[in-house]
């Protein structure tokens, strides 16, 4: 063990998004010492219940082992990068949001005569952006060919691409074990993939783009096997984090009828259609299935098929998830404020569904231009970005912290005030407390969620306000 190979898969967070926030208006003046003192301890407590699940793909990659080569994990959201020890290797999963710091660790990493690999979305959709940051790219899903790269490691004849020729076939049985994890610094590590790909075409999205419109199924065998083993470990939560998990129906019916024996407790996303199929349904809310997040996006059609969305009509959405809710199931609620065809009605219309739906956790966010999507290379050969289109780190997740682009039918400058004023209206600590008490399942996460987003909204609105101020 000694003498082998030592591998090191590094997750880098975004600055901001889903794996948390930074204020961009942290240098401000003016805040008084209760306000600091509030945001420092609503900002503590969200980083203990954050809900940080281990990223899969990291997971996924040191599963495959090779005789002679060790692979470690580092999460930065919680670890330090041990530069203290000795790396033949190390592989950075470079996501969209987080380009700047995976690039800086590079650099560092590369200066101390460390090797080092690129891979994950970003190098895969803008691979060119990144050979000159790396010592060798992976480029595409790394299942069918990471063990090809431990083996050049090992021989010392590591290529400087390694690139997939097409996806890889999920039904080809592979492991994941926890073995590189901390399961200790998780809410839970019981993260499970069981298809691939999206059949829709979003043009938000980059899902598609780098996964591909075929859905692609592991074996429902291999996933109940994986269930079994993963709650040897650990016995919290699940999170299937299939991008929509009833896609292909009667396989998620098949698979979650075949859960109910296991008695776990699990998260997911889905689209609102599911609330039309009770069969399916049912064997969901059976299974264990305490909560889905529904994207939702515009409350108008028109909006939604010029963004290339066409499967939630907005005349079925209603009922749909009260019947997602009433066979017991909480409905995080996703919307995008500012889609083309938005206007400035819409904010009291998403107020007003969310009151008839009872959704528990509303999302409300601002349409993300990200890089290698349809709607970034669209806005910017209409001129609608306000920033450069090569300048990739300005197109970042984000709650909603920052104009990225001009609405088509709202002007910019009564966009912000309408945005802002309807997350202060939905984001309070009352509809908190009262969504955590009619929620149907899970109501101290719903109200951690809504306390949550109680503070980010709120950082939200203060850095759109500064952004307010430099446009006028």
């Amino acid at each position: 063990m000694g003498h082998d190979k030592q591998v090191l898969l590094v997750f880098i967070q975004a600055d901001s998004g889903v794996d948390g926030t930074s204020l961009l208006d942290s240098a401000s003046p003016g805040h008084n010492i209760f306000s600091v003192l509030k945001d420092s301890l609503l900002s503590n407590v969200i980083r203990r219940a954050q809900f940080a699940i281990p990223p899969l793909a990291l997971m996924i990659l040191s599963s495959q082992k090779v005789p002679g080569v060790s692979q470690s994990i580092c999460d930065l959201r919680f670890d330090k990068f041990p530069l203290d020890r000795h790396w033949d290797l190390v592989g950075i999963s470079v996501q969209t949001g987080a380009v700047k710091p995976a690039f800086e660790l590079a650099r560092v990493l590369r200066s101390k005569g460390i090797k080092v690999v690129l891979g994950g979305p970003y190098a895969t959709i803008f691979p060119e952006k990144c050979r000159d940051h790396a010592d060798i790219l992976v480029i595409g899903e790394a299942d069918d060919i990471w063990t090809d790269v431990q083996k050049d490691l090992l021989a010392d004849t590591l290529k400087r691409e390694y690139r997939v020729a097409s996806f890889p076939d999920l039904s080809v049985d592979r492991s994941v074990i926890k073995s590189a994890l901390d399961i200790q610094s998780y809410f839970t590590t019981n993260v499970v993939q069981t298809t691939r790909g999206c059949p829709y075409s979003c043009d938000f999205c980059n899902v598609h783009v780098m996964n591909g419109h075929r859905l692609r199924h592991r074996s429902i065998s291999s996933v109940l096997r994986e269930v079994e083993i993963f709650l040897k470990e650990d016995k919290r939560i699940f999170f299937f984090l299939d991008d929509t998990v009833n896609a292909d129906e009667l396989y998620a019916e098949k698979l979650f009828t075949e859960l109910v024996p296991f008695k776990i407790n699990w998260v997911g996303q889905a689209t609102t259609a599911l609330g039309e199929k009770p069969r399916l349904l049912d064997a969901f809310a059976r299974s264990g299935c305490g909560a889905l997040l529904v994207g939702i996006e515009s409350l108008d059609d028109g909006s939604n098929h010029a963004h290339m969305k066409f499967h939630n009509p907005s005349s079925r959405q209603v009922e749909n998830i009260k019947n997602i809710r009433e066979a017991g199931i909480c409905v995080y609620g996703s919307f995008i404020y500012g889609l083309d065809e938005d206007t400035l009605d819409l904010p009291e219309r998403i107020e007003e569904f969310i009151e008839e739906t009872g959704i528990d956790v509303p999302g409300i966010n601002l349409l993300r231009p990200i890089p290698g999507t349809g709607v970034f290379d669209r806005l910017a050969a209409e001129g609608r970005l306000l920033y450069h289109p090569d300048d990739h780190d300005a197109f970042k997740f984000s709650w909603g912290q920052e104009m990225l682009y001009k609405p088509q039918r709202i002007n910019l400058l009564e966009f912000i005030p309408s945005y802002t004023g309807l997350t202060k209206r939905v984001f309070t600590v009352q509809n908190a407390l009262r969504r955590a008490v009619r929620a149907p399942k899970l109501r101290s996460a719903v109200l951690m969620f809504n306390l949550l987003y109680v503070h980010m909204y709120s950082l939200s609105r203060k850095d759109l306000k500064r952004q307010l101020q430099q446009l006028t």
